[in-house]
């Protein structure tokens, strides 16, 4: 069973940076592909990047480009950072994984930007 520890969420005040971080478990052949999802309220949910074992990362939009992603596939863990969150960053942050897609996420972490 695939399993996820994600951390670093809370709340945060626009313009401040956050890092998330995730330790995936639980596959005995690992994982190819990491990233993170995020839903904000009342919306659906969003893919904000992801990373594959070829160092290659994605980013479909979702930030506006405001987010960088890094992985350590030989330890399965995934982080994402941005240097300043704005209130439209407000969302329940998802780690996933999986082989070449991402199959398996999180429980999701919360992250609310508010003064």
């Amino acid at each position: 069973q695939v399993q996820f520890v994600e951390s670093g969420g809370g709340l945060v005040k626009p313009g401040e940076p956050l890092t998330l971080s995730c330790a995936v478990s639980g596959s005995s052949s690992g994982f190819s592909a990491m990233g993170w999802y995020r839903k904000p309220p009342g919306k659906q949910r969003e893919l904000v990047a992801s990373i594959f074992g070829t160092g290659r990362t994605y980013s479909p939009g979702a930030g506006e480009g405001r987010f960088s992603i890094s992985g350590d596939f030989a330890k399965n863990t995934v982080n994402l950072q941005t240097v300043s969150l704005k209130p439209e960053d407000t969302a329940v942050y998802y780690c996933c994984a999986g082989q070449s897609i991402l199959t398996h996420c999180g429980p999701g972490i919360q992250v609310t930007v508010s003064s």
